[in-house]
Parts: structure tokens; sequence; C-alpha cells
């Protein structure tokens, strides 16, 4: 099998309302939803007042984009030349407090997604949206859809309400990693805590800015509460979480590291080499300088070329026109994170196609 375009690995279908849900919801859940006025109460995503959430002219009359297959090819995969489109559909299923109703909706969008979007363009990958306020109700639908192998990832918020390394979500890993899936952890919220260590912030820019500290939580409670040493094959894709810090805080992570690591024996090695080994981060939004040679410098102080995954996030705004790859890459560079760092990340796109999942020999060659 060959793969010689590249492999966007998120881009966000936009679920039009509430009503695109009904026909997936069984009889009981739809009268619910309308006995209880439900409207679009578990929707926080790409809202048609909020500018910046998509970029102008990709927005519709409505106000609205990404709604169709039909869309996001004509926006996202032709002008890029994308072959392949990871979906990672952003629907407050993680917001309501009932267990039930987040696994009710999450099994709802993820059928959306096989039928409305996966059926009708063989671009098309996705990652199984999983009600992460159960954790025995999530794996219950990692399980159900395991064997599509068009699922590709698992898809948990960066925000919740305990860190993601703790054991309760151990259960998600497991049966992530039983079927060859990897754990994409996107940036957003169940709102069940203040997006800052130190309570709530006044305006978007805080929040936005604050998803970093977010993601560097969470990687060192991936690492430090042994996920990786009880899961060796498990892969984790950072989406949306920018980059250039993880050089800072590999280095400080490290430092108390060798100063306390007898409070963590499982963490046998370097953090640096697990992260380098099972983590990888997608490209967009780019956080890096505008200065080619000073990417340059960053790209060395990572110390790998394999882990940035290519990404449009659209339909995103961060970046300008069509310029998605920052200047300063070289062809080989660009080569890995478009199609063979994504290939490692995201085992199961090679199933998707019907065939074997890549070796590390083939990816090479």
């Amino acid at each position: 099998m060959i793969f010689d375009r590249p492999i966007d690995c998120d881009v966000h279908p936009v679920v039009p309302g509430l009503p695109a849900l009904m026909p997936y919801l069984d009889d009981m859940w739809r009268e619910l939803v309308l006995r209880r006025g439900v409207d679009e109460l578990v929707s926080i995503s790409y809202p048609t007042h909020a500018p910046i959430t998509t970029r102008a002219d990709w927005r519709g009359a409505d106000g609205r984009t990404a709604t169709t297959p039909e869309l996001l090819a004509a926006q996202a995969l032709d002008p890029f030349g994308t072959g392949t489109a990871i979906l990672n559909c952003l629907y407050g299923v993680q917001l309501p407090f009932s267990e039930d109703m987040g696994a009710v909706f999450a099994r709802a969008v993820n059928d959306w997604i096989a039928k409305e979007w996966l059926d009708r363009d063989p671009r098309l990958r996705a990652s199984i949206v999983l009600p992460v306020q159960s954790a025995e109700l999530a794996v219950a639908e990692i399980e159900r859809l395991a064997h599509d192998k068009r699922f590709v990832s698992v898809l948990l918020l960066v925000m919740g309400e305990i860190p993601l390394g703790r054991r309760q979500h151990w259960p998600i890993y497991a049966a992530a990693e039983r079927h060859g899936l990897s754990v994409s952890i996107h940036a957003g919220s169940s709102y069940r805590n203040p997006p800052s260590p130190v309570g709530w912030t006044s305006y978007y820019t805080e929040e936005y800015t604050n998803q970093a500290g977010a993601f560097q939580t969470q990687l060192t409670s991936l690492v430090c509460e042994g996920v990786f040493a009880k899961f060796p094959k498990l892969k984790v894709v950072m989406l949306e979480s920018g980059f250039t810090w993880l050089p800072g805080y590999l280095w400080r992570l490290e430092k108390f590291w060798k100063g306390i690591r007898m409070e963590v024996p499982w963490v046998d090695r370097l953090p640096g080499e697990i992260v380098r080994e099972h983590v990888r981060f997608s490209l967009q939004p780019f956080d890096g300088p505008p200065d080619p040679s000073a990417i340059g410098r960053l790209m060395e102080h990572m110390q790998s070329d394999e882990l940035l995954v290519y990404s449009t996030d659209y339909p995103h705004w961060q970046f300008d026109g069509q310029d998605v790859m920052p200047e300063g890459f070289s062809a080989e560079l660009i080569r890995k994170i478009t199609i063979d760092n994504p290939l490692k990340a995201f085992p199961r796109l090679g199933l998707a196609q019907g065939g074997e999942a890549p070796t590390n020999k083939e990816l090479a060659s």
C-alpha cells in the first residue's frame, strides 16, 4: 500500500444542529430531547457569532462551515492536496453530568460520522468520540466501533475532571491498545474545573493560552502515572496543542525526575525518551517563530523529526491563506510530517484501506 499524499490528522466536521443527530437517537431519547426542550446545549463548537472560530471565507450564508463532506472536500481536501483526513468531531458530549446522556450523544455523533461522512468519501477516517464521564461506557463505545477500521483513534479533551494518567482512565487505554487505536487528545474542556490553576479567567484569550499548560499537565500525568509503562504499544497524539513549549518542558521534567524519581520507579528512563517514542503533536496551530533559521534551531532542540504530524485544523483561522506549512522545513522533513509520521502515529490508517498496517521498514523505504 502506497501513501503518497498528505495525511491531515485534524479536521473538524461540524454538526449542523441537533436535528441532524435525532435519527441516530432511539425513541426514548428522541422523546426526552423534545420533552425537555434540549436545543443545542451540548454543542459549543464553532458558534456562528464567534468569528475567530472559523476562517471567514469558509463560512456559508448560514454562518456555518464543514457541515457536509462535499464542503469539507472543496475547502480542505482538494486545495491542500490531501489524500486522507482524520475527522475529530468537537460536539460537547463530554459536557452533560449524566453518564447515560453523554454515552447516548457520543453514540449518535459516531453513527452520524460513519453514515454521513465516512460512507460518502473514501478519503475520510475518524476518531471515536468518547463519553469520558464513564470509563465503562467509553470502553463499550470503543468495543462497538472497533470493527470499523475507518475509525483510527479515540478522542479525548485535554481538560476534564481528573488528569488523564489516573487509573480511572486505564480501561480506555487498554481497549485502545487492544484494538490498535491511537489516543487523540484535543484542546477543549468539559468545564468541570477552571481553565487555569488559579481559577476562572475573564477572557477567551486567557483560556486559549492556558490550553498549552493543560497539555503539559496531561503529558506529565501520562508519563508519571505510568500509562506508557502499563501500555507499551499505546500511541498518543496531542491535537491543537502547539509544540514549541516541548523542549523547555522536557528539560524541566527530566531535571526534577532525576531528583525524585524514587516515587515513580516505573519511569525507568528519561521522560523525553518516553515522549519521543509514544507521543506526537499536530502541526497546526503553529506557534513557532517566523524566522526559518529559528525554526531550524527549534527542531534541533526537539531532538527528533518524528514528533510532528500534519494538520490543517480545518476550519480554524490560525494560518494565513493556504500557507499551512511553515517556512524553513526541508523536503525530507515535510515528507515525514505529512505522510511517514502520521502512518506511525495512527497504525490503523493502513488497515482502513483494506490492507495490513505498514511496518517500520516499509515506512522508512
